[in-house]
């Protein structure tokens, strides 16, 4: 059925269950989360254990890979990070899954290899990590404690998501155009294409190739499998490969072919019309004028088992088995169940039987009517479809008022306005209905709301909607948030919250995101191009202590604690630290606090257990005030308004001169062709270009500005360049200032609560500090800056350059410290 091999004599030692019985082992169903497909090297498929070689499809939750053609026997075994109000387990199990482990991988029990590169082999926790053969899973304990990480994952039982009409992308916010195929096509299926490539059209005269279809829907859909099978063959035969084909490993005495002919679907009794092959049995079926095209149909049977699973286990998984005949009604059922469970002395109806679809895609749930006869709603089934069969379970359920709270974050709205205004345009634009939606949280000064909504449908076509819809020339965003339940948080865990910018330097960023979902419960990781970091820091607002990681360059950490600060009110840890994994070009911040220079791929794992093995530390911020006295140049008639004052916060540093013009080239460069700047290398060849063509410019910066330090007129040196740096690196990992000691100016810290002002005299200089063979002319150390510009000068905040005009420039220490995480110098323990 599935392609497993093994030696005689090991057989007896096999403990990997078959593809066709996984249904039955699901604990939980949960649904698969598939994006777009890829091609995936050295990889297997989950269901016919053969490797990936044509574009395949992989779970982003989860460690699944799947063919094309073998999605639909994938069943929904997928990690469970959210309780969604059907089957809430309160302990945790292993998830185990199978293969695609390095061949490095060491089983946990008898400490030898156990993955491969040539076959699926190998079980790993999709929780914890922990690994082991097949043969030696069965003997660690169940409960799963989730590992080395298991402070910084948000545990699976405090979040709450209800989810129903919601994909699996919308829920766990991952974007769709990840890396769309241009072929891709939702409803051509990989089935008919992909099942060819493992029957070779037989040229062997004596073999021949059948289409089969298991049911009714794949005649609709035109999904079929091919099967092979000697020209010369009994029925038996042909009925048991055409079984296989689908992953059914049931008696072939309980189905027969029936020939392909439109009347099927029209006829809804199965009229065995095959007769005549089925007296002569014993004889080949197939005549000359034998149609290729066949049905797997199931004999009606007068009796059946049935398993119930009871749906209030917090624990494992258990069914009773009952035999129904053709009166057992669904009433009758649920009346014989309960004394096996131990429930006799319960009102019926307060149950009822829940018939569950476990498809890879989607967990579809129906109420089974009490008066529905059992034995015809397996007909039904089956008649539909014989693999939808091997995939449904029937869960006696009790009772309950379903509470239904979907909380929506819709965010791009006009800023500060209140609830009630907040709530008028959105019946306008999105005629929300008040009854069900009402607006939870509000944050002004961002434009944003958090909406709570009672109802499934109204919040997906609220969802939709809002993708379409502008206000102001703004499009507005919708994000899907769960809910977190702080209480139940574990007293020692400290969750990570995890912003990923997938567009910083060398794009590696959605490699990242694919690893951290995987690593720790997706719901703690957010995309900052799908609303920004305001979703991550609403959804953690509860948690009573959490930690950020944010990846992305300087400019992206600089939008995270800008955002941190701006909300930090409303967190119930209003001091979360911050730790860097860096992606964008220059990284200073990410060097001084031991991050690196950039990340050029090293292991996700060993990033998140620095991370919680990394040190406290504070950091200043600054705020600036730009207040231009002359109106912008280009206001018509050269009569303007001045520009109202403007307020950046810096973290790193802030350069007025040459420095923000190279800066400022560079960038007129990236955003004229963004394609080419997908790489460190090439951006810092760019920075170096663009200096070259500077170097024969004198200007005479120091007669341009003056600067007052703490009160002081300060007398400029001839520059060309000033620079106030508040951490001791600069442009890629340079050290401006120096290690010289000075007695006139103390040490620089990032936490003294002073800044340094530094002086280059041209893009020569400057080339000598990023060489590391000069430092930069110290002017002054100081806690209150004003800059006076005389006429127009670049200036670049952290990497961001503009033209400032004429006017005034103030720059103090900003609100509080950030708490930020430094990397500890020691090796991790091994």
């Amino acid at each position: 059925v599935c392609n497993f091999m093994s030696h005689e004599k090991c057989l007896k030692n096999v403990k990997i269950p078959c593809s066709c019985i996984a249904p039955s082992l699901v604990r939980v169903p949960v649904a698969h989360c598939f994006g777009p497909p890829g091609h995936y090297k050295r990889k297997f498929c989950t269901v016919c254990r053969k490797s990936l070689e044509s574009p395949a499809f992989r779970c982003e939750v989860c460690e699944l890979h799947v063919h094309t053609d073998c999605i639909l026997f994938a069943c929904s075994d997928c990690r469970q990070c959210h309780q969604d109000g059907h089957l809430d387990h309160d302990t945790y199990h292993h998830h185990w899954r199978e293969g695609n482990l390095s061949s490095s991988a060491r089983c946990e029990v008898c400490k030898k290899t156990c993955g491969s590169s040539e076959v699926l082999s190998g079980m790993r926790c999709e929780w914890c990590g922990i690994l082991a053969h097949a043969a030696c899973y069965v003997i660690v304990t169940p409960e799963c404690t989730f590992g080395r990480l298991r402070n910084m994952i948000l545990p699976p039982s405090c979040v709450q998501l209800f989810s129903r009409n919601f994909s699996k992308l919308h829920c766990f916010r991952i974007s769709e155009n990840l890396q769309t195929e241009s072929d891709e096509d939702d409803d051509v299926d990989g089935s008919t294409q992909g099942s060819a490539k493992d029957v070779q059209i037989s040229t062997d005269s004596s073999k021949q190739t059948l289409k089969i279809f298991d049911g009714n829907d794949a005649v609709k859909r035109n999904q079929f499998r091919l099967i092979s099978v000697p020209r010369i063959a009994k029925n038996e035969e042909v009925v048991e490969a055409a079984l296989r084909a689908y992953y059914i490993n049931d008696d072939q005495q309980e189905y027969e072919l029936q020939t392909f002919t439109q009347q099927v679907l029209l006829s809804d009794d199965v009229i065995n019309r095959n007769d005549a092959a089925e007296d002569s049995n014993l004889g080949s079926v197939f005549r000359e004028s034998v149609p290729e095209a066949w049905i797997i149909r199931a004999k009606p049977k007068d009796e059946e088992v049935i398993r119930i699973y009871p749906a209030w286990l917090k624990v494992g998984m258990a069914y009773v088995s009952l035999r129904v005949n053709k009166d057992s009604t669904v009433q009758t059922v649920i009346k014989e169940v309960l004394p096996l469970l131990g429930r006799q002395t319960e009102c019926l109806q307060n149950f009822k039987l829940v018939e569950v679809l476990m498809g890879s895609k989607q967990v579809q749930r129906m109420v089974l009517d009490n008066q529905e006869l059992i034995l015809n709603r397996f007909k039904d089934i089956r008649k539909t479809s014989i693999r939808q069969m091997n995939q449904t379970r029937f869960y006696i359920v009790e009772n309950s008022k379903s509470v239904v709270q979907v909380n929506l974050f819709v965010g791009g709205l006009p800023p500060q306005l209140s609830a009630e205004e907040y709530t008028n345009i959105l019946k306008e634009e999105l005629a929300i209905k008040t009854n069900v939606v009402s607006v939870s949280h509000v944050y002004q000064a961002q434009g944003a709301v958090v909406l709570q909504i009672s109802c499934f449908s109204e919040a997906e076509r609220i969802y939709m909607l809002v993708k379409d819809t502008v206000i102001n020339d703004k499009p507005l965003n919708a994000v899907v948030i769960p809910e977190v339940m702080a209480s139940k948080i574990p007293q020692n865990c400290c969750p990570l919250l995890v912003f990923v910018n997938p567009k910083s330097g060398g794009l590696k960023g959605r490699d990242l995101l694919y690893s951290f979902r995987k690593l720790l419960n997706p719901h703690q990781v957010f995309e900052l191009t799908n609303g920004g970091p305001l979703p991550g820091f609403h959804t953690f607002s509860k948690v009573p202590s959490f930690r950020v990681l944010v990846c992305g360059g300087d400019g992206t950490v600089g939008w995270v604690l800008g955002a941190l600060e701006e909300i930090r009110h409303k967190l119930v840890c209003s001091e979360p630290s911050v730790a860097i994994l860096p992606l964008g070009t220059g990284n200073d911040l990410g060097r001084v606090l031991r991050w690196g220079a950039g990340y050029s791929g090293e292991d996700p794992y060993s990033i998140l257990v620095s991370v919680d093995e990394a040190d406290d530390v504070l950091m200043d911020r600054w705020t600036i005030l730009l207040d231009a006295e002359e109106p912008a140049e280009g206001a018509e008639n050269g009569i303007g308004e001045p520009e109202p004052p403007k307020i950046v916060q810096m973290n790193n540093y802030c350069g007025l001169g040459i420095d923000a013009e190279l800066s400022l080239d560079f960038h007129h460069a990236r955003e004229e062709e963004p394609g080419k700047f997908n790489s460190r290398f090439h951006n810092k060849g760019v920075y170096v270009k663009v200096g070259l063509q500077k170097i024969s410019h004198t200007r005479n910066l120091h007669k341009d500005i003056k600067l007052q330090v703490d009160q002081h007129e300060v007398e400029l040196p001839s520059i060309e360049g000033l620079i106030f740096i508040n951490i001791p690196s600069w442009g890629s990992g340079a050290d401006l200032w120096g290690s010289d000691s000075d007695n006139r100016f103390e040490k620089p810290r990032i936490d003294d609560g002073l800044l340094e002002v530094v002086g280059v005299t041209g893009v020569v200089h400057m080339g000598q500090v990023q060489g590391g063979f000069r430092s930069g002319i110290r002017i002054a150390q100081g806690s209150y800056f004003r800059v006076t510009l005389l006429k127009p000068i670049p200036v670049q905040v952290d990497g961001e350059p503009w033209i400032q005009a004429p006017g005034q420039i103030i720059i103090s220490a900003a609100g509080p410290k950030v708490h930020m995480l430094k990397k500890s110098k020691q090796k991790q323990k091994k």
